[in-house]
């Protein structure tokens, strides 16, 4: 039975005063081979400790993946390891006859998937989700599985066929480089930070063979276009333009050197991501032409030029506030911007934007300064002086408008190219590479949303794999020793849950359509949901916040600019000056459409309700666990060694809490001590029938069934009184499989034979079930042997018949052959003494 370990101390040492540091010296008195362990369901006592050591042997051993029973653990190297991901490599995983016999690897999980599916055992279709923190290497992961399927799933027949192939893997591998650079970008935790989610569906036909791909994106963070925190960068694109944009192109686009930007922070910082060209063919293997890119580049400087501008407080309420016409301004992190140019500044840089967005510069500017409103019933137009923070807002509402079009375009374009007919295909692989859980000082609605879907995704993992494997084997009658595995309900009803909740609060705020107070958002929260445990509240806080305990740790948001967030409010004018661009990608973008209405401003009687990021988040969410559950699951665990990104260090309490935050003992302890392979009664007598037959062999003694027995089929229709009878018959085999393999030493050790029969299904490790696989192809080759066997003497007795016949045929014309050559002979003998008895009689011879 299995025993749970709680903390850093078992019940059992406990009692015989033992402590567990003093077993796990005993132990790790072997450290030497820790290293060697490559499934940490082999680490013996399964504690945080002794998976922690055994798993930092291995990353200092070069060692980086490691299996946790039904999951993969997977150390960010932070180093180039190319041999490790090799063509190579990945061809050996996926000829090998038992990949999971190799070395842990994410290719022998994508040579797992790919199995599965061309099994066709329900659910065909699989999914592969790579979960972990912001920098643990999930990007990474994503990019190399997409890599392993586009060698392994592609053996098209006719050259035609082959180039087909080899261009839609080419452009599903160069989608990679276009979405990194329109979505990630530079944070505290990662030079590579994915600041979207996104489902990559990988689209197979009935030969297995990819046919194309289809990507689904969720919560781009917009927000980072116009406001980055100290030390991080805004998205990868804007750097690869203001580097690598030629001398004509920098010209065109109002890039001079050393240009200063108030949404470019760091620019002095040089990565590996800030590859202008790599993106650029990657763009034109997707089919987006160098005129297009010059459009999109152009517009995305429009937006540089357009966070420069700023506006100076107005002393009259009535009166627009004006652009500054200082040389030097403030900005919003306190620092200085020097402008470029000789006319001022804001003058030169809202000049600029309108030029390069192609809009009129005066509409551009009035639309900034003042808003439009509607009100009475008869919808009379008012026009309201926006205050300088208002005019701030409204400029950052432009450019992330423009920029989120723009990214979902983007997706549009790579599906268009990469996405095959929905009638060639039958079968999908997807890849979820979601967003890791953040904790930062300052969290905001992004870190709820982002927190949230891990939430979602941990419930699904303990639903898939510890819940539902209990409580089967509970519902089967097997005998179980239940684990303590950490369920997070509490804490998704904290955050989802009906009628209260915080999103159902946040919303309310919104459909109120009131100015919202930080510290009034805080009380509310506070008071009613008081009685969750997974709230929480720091009193030494200066700013209005809350907390909230995830499964990997407690999280402060702070409710300032949360419910304005929320709303994510488009004033109806910057759509309708978006609309009369000249420009060609915004003509696409922003297309003129009558019945475009705003969320934000909705009349009296008539007001909708208004669908929040919040809501809209949860959809789409919702939509994607659907579709996770249709499948089989496979899990991919990234742990980061050390939050610096250095090679060769492994920090173990940052992976301490890693390993508890995902519940990775847990997951080991049931993978160690359960069963993961049931079969259904129905399709073991089906497959294993054939097992009764070894059993008359290998035991003499016991009862022989006869032959009508013996032949017997098994039939769907069997009536379960039969069943019963053939399934004993069947488990009755297996000790004598187990002696016929074990070896001299171990036949004389009884160990139990890891297998039970449930009410509806059978249980076993995968031992048991490569012996069953063997038992049944010994009785296959056997019963190939008598086959063989039957026919050679089939054969032989029929050569023989063939032989005598051709014998007495032989014989016969022998024979035949031999009375013609004597009647020859006599009848010349005749004629020659007749001949003689003329001639001796002097009569003439002829």
């Amino acid at each position: 039975m299995l025993q749970q370990v709680n903390g850093h101390r078992s019940g059992s040492d406990a009692q015989g005063g033992k402590s567990l540091r003093e077993d796990l010296q005993e132990f790790l008195g072997g450290e030497a081979l820790l290293h060697e362990l490559d499934d940490l369901t082999k680490v013996n006592p399964v504690t945080l400790e002794t998976v922690l050591r055994c798993l930092q042997a291995r990353y200092a051993a070069d060692m980086f993946y490691t299996s946790a029973g039904c999951t993969l653990v997977a150390l960010n190297p932070f180093k180039p390891v190319p041999q490790l991901y090799s063509p190579a490599l990945m061809r050996e995983y996926h000829a090998a006859p038992q990949p999971q016999k190799l070395r842990p690897h994410i290719f022998a999980v994508g040579e797992q998937t790919y199995r599965n599916v061309q099994s066709l055992i329900e659910p065909v279709n699989q999914s592969i989700i790579v979960s972990g923190e912001s920098g643990a290497g999930k990007t990474w992961t994503s990019r190399c599985l997409m890599k392993f399927y586009a060698v392994v799933a592609a053996s098209p027949t006719s050259l035609e066929s082959h180039k087909i192939a080899e261009r839609i893997e080419q452009r599903i591998l160069n989608s990679n480089p276009v979405m990194e650079a329109f979505g990630n970008a530079c944070t505290l935790r990662n030079n590579n930070s994915s600041r979207f989610g996104k489902f990559i569906q990988l689209q197979l036909n009935s030969a297995q063979q990819m046919t194309g791909a289809a990507v689904q994106t969720y919560l781009l963070e917009k927000t980072r276009v116009t406001c980055q925190a100290s030390s991080e960068r805004n998205f990868h694109i804007f750097y690869q333009i203001c580097k690598g944009a030629s001398v004509d192109e920098r010209l065109q686009w109002h890039l001079p050197e050393g240009a200063s930007f108030s949404w470019l922070p760091n620019p002095e910082r040089t990565l590996e991501e800030d590859c202008f060209q790599v993106t650029r063919e990657a763009m034109l293997h997707l089919g987006i032409d160098i005129p297009t890119q010059n459009n999109i580049f152009q517009v995305l400087a429009g937006l540089l030029h357009l966070g420069n501008i700023w506006f100076a407080d107005s002393k009259d309420e009535a009166q627009s506030c004006q652009l500054m016409d200082d040389a030097k301004c403030e900005n919003k992190d306190g620092g200085l911007c020097i402008s470029f140019g000789h006319t001022p500044r804001e003058q030169g840089s809202i000049r600029t934007s309108a030029s390069l967005l192609q809009l009129p510069e005066d509409p551009l500017l009035e639309t900034l300064q003042i808003r439009t409103i509607r009100a009475g019933r008869q919808q009379q137009v008012f026009q309201k002086p926006c205050s300088r923070a208002e005019c701030d807002t409204r400029r950052d509402c432009l450019a992330k408008l423009v920029y989120a079009r723009l990214f979902d375009w983007l997706v549009s374009v790579i599906n268009s190219s990469i996405c095959a007919d929905p009638d060639s295909w039958t079968t999908f692989i997807g890849l979820l590479d979601v967003y890791g859980f953040e904790s930062f000082p300052n969290n905001s609605l992004e870190q709820l949303c982002i927190n949230y879907a891990n939430e979602k995704l941990q419930q699904h993992f303990v639903a898939h794999y510890l819940r539902a494997q209990q409580e089967e084997y509970a519902v089967e009658g097997l005998d179980w020793s239940f684990v303590n595995y950490q369920d997070n309900q509490a804490c998704l009803d904290l955050i989802e849950g009906s009628p209260i909740s915080i999103c159902s609060l946040i919303n309310e705020e919104c459909r109120l359509n009131r100015p919202s107070s930080a510290a009034q958002l805080q009380t509310r929260i506070e008071s009613a949901l008081a009685g969750s445990p997974c709230l929480g509240h720091n009193k030494l806080s200066r700013e209005p916040s809350f907390i909230v305990v995830h499964y990997a740790g407690p999280v402060q948001y702070h409710t300032a600019g949360l419910v304005e967030k929320n709303k994510d409010p488009v004033p109806p004018e910057l759509t309708r000056l978006l609309q009369q661009s000249q420009d060609p990608l915004l003509k696409v973008l922003f297309p003129m459409d009558p019945e475009e209405k705003s969320q934000e401003e909705p009349s009296g009687q008539s007001r909708a309700p208004v669908l929040t990021v919040v809501s809209k988040f949860k959809a789409s969410l919702e939509q994607l666990l659907q579709v996770l559950h249709s499948t089989t699951p496979h899990y991919i665990r990234c742990i980061k060694p050390n939050s610096q990104g250095q090679a060769h260090t492994f920090l173990q309490e940052e992976v301490l809490s890693q390993l508890e935050a995902c519940g990775l003992v847990e997951t080991i302890h049931i993978s160690a001590a359960g069963f993961p392979i049931r079969i259904p009664h129905q399709n073991f007598v089906e497959r294993y029938e054939l097992l009764r037959r070894l059993c008359t062999r290998t035991s003499p003694g016991s009862h022989s069934p006869s032959p009508d027995e013996r032949h017997s089929e098994w039939s769907p229709h069997t009536k379960g009184a039969t069943l019963q009878p053939l399934l004993q018959d069947i488990l009755h085999t297996l000790p004598a499989l187990t002696q016929a393999a074990a070896t001299p030493g171990d036949a004389a050790e009884a160990t139990p034979i890891p297998v039970h029969c449930g009410r509806t299904k059978v249980f076993m490790t995968d031992s048991m079930l490569e012996l069953l696989e063997c038992g049944r192809a010994q009785v296959l080759e056997q019963c190939a042997c008598c086959i063989q066997g039957s026919w050679r003497r089939h054969r032989h007795r029929k050569q023989e018949r063939q032989r005598q016949a051709a014998t007495l045929i032989q014989a016969a014309i022998r024979s035949w052959l031999a009375r013609k050559h004597i009647q020859r002979m006599h009848a010349a003998a005749t004629a020659i003494k007749r001949t003689w008895q003329k001639w001796r009689n002097g009569l003439p011879c002829f």
